[in-house]
């Protein structure tokens, strides 16, 4: 039995009995004799006998198991988003599966599959940057599976989401530029197949009009990576009349943009202020230290999961919730101060 899981049988053949009578001395059964559930409890504990989670949740029809999709783990605000997660399933009993997409639609996809041949209870989804067909995601809901989208969410659904006001977390970080002086202020943009990267955008532009600056389309540029603000910087800067200050959509992006300034001698704030979004760990460590809008990824996280074990305890409440987490600026070093 080294280095296998003990079963019933294994107990049975340890003592010389059938597998029912120690399945039903392990239950307590009146019809088994004290002598007997002693001895099958004593050798289960010292077999260190665990009862089969599969196959209890088999007759049982739960598995109290709940997934979770996300695009990539490596961002700050993904994996505190699973340790909101994590910390209110645990503690309501349920086990957590967590897949990545890596941001592409296919892997999406089979991770879906995935969740639903392991029986998952409920499920929960931010979308990839590619995904623009939810077919998957409705195979979840037609076989009745809870569905709460956070951050990214999909469209043409009834289910809950857990947000932030992109919108407004946008306009306000892009606003603070220009109360610190920022005149000429370009946007690192996200996907806008996404509608996060949509609203961000929009409210970047509300907030230019608001404080009196005129939008320029050549001071958006889509990039939502390391690798991408490279080239950004290389197009920025060479335009006649380069930016004073950058709002990034994450927080990596606008780390890729201050490396790549600073390899070309310009100084941050001084000559260019910088803004990010997540406020993630890796902002603390830069140099200078960077600016960014928090968003409470932990708090995403736990919201998201008590809505989720809410719908699974009650399946005939109304869908559709859509709660708004508050977002706030954390101002460090990379923006001149007011």
């Amino acid at each position: 039995m080294k280095g296998s899981q003990v079963t019933i049988k294994d107990i049975a053949r340890e003592l010389g009995i059938s597998a029912s009578t120690v399945s039903r001395a392990l239950k307590d059964h009146p019809d088994i004799s004290v002598e007997t559930k002693r001895m099958v409890n004593d050798l289960a504990k010292k077999l260190r006998y665990k009862p089969n989670a599969v196959a209890l949740s088999l007759k049982s029809s739960r598995t109290n198991t709940i997934g979770v999709i996300i695009p990539e783990i490596v961002h700050y605000f993904f994996s505190s988003v699973i340790s909101g997660v994590e910390d209110v399933a645990y503690d309501a009993g349920y086990n957590v599966m967590i897949f990545q997409s890596n941001e592409k639609y296919e892997r999406e996809v089979t991770n879906a599959q995935a969740l639903l041949a392991n029986r998952t209870e409920g499920v929960m989804v931010s979308v990839s940057k590619e995904t623009h067909n939810f077919e998957h995601l409705h195979m979840l809901e037609d076989s009745n599976i809870p569905l709460v989208f956070f951050d990214r969410i999909a469209t043409g659904f009834t289910s809950d989401k857990v947000v932030i006001d992109d919108h407004k977390a946008a306009y306000t970080a892009t606003q603070h530029l220009i109360k610190t002086g920022c005149k000429r202020i370009a946007h690192l943009a996200a996907p806008q197949n996404l509608a996060i990267g949509e609203k961000r955008l929009e409210g970047y532009k509300d907030a230019l009009r608001d404080g009196g600056l005129p939008y320029k389309e050549e001071y958006v540029y889509p990039a939502d990576s390391v690798e991408l603000a490279e080239n950004a910087i290389e197009y920025l800067m060479h335009l006649p009349e380069p930016p004073d200050g950058l709002f990034a959509n994450n927080d990596l992006t606008a780390i890729g943009a201050m490396k790549a300034l600073q390899r070309r001698e310009y100084r941050i704030p001084e000559d260019v202020s910088v803004m990010g979004f997540s406020a993630g760990r890796f902002s603390d460590f830069t140099t200078p230290k960077l600016s960014s809008v928090d968003q409470h990824g932990y708090e995403m996280g736990a919201e998201a999961t008590r809505i989720l074990l809410e719908r699974i305890a009650n399946p005939d409440y109304s869908y559709g919730e859509t709660k708004v987490i508050d977002t706030n600026l954390v101002i460090r070093e990379s923006t001149r101060t007011l």
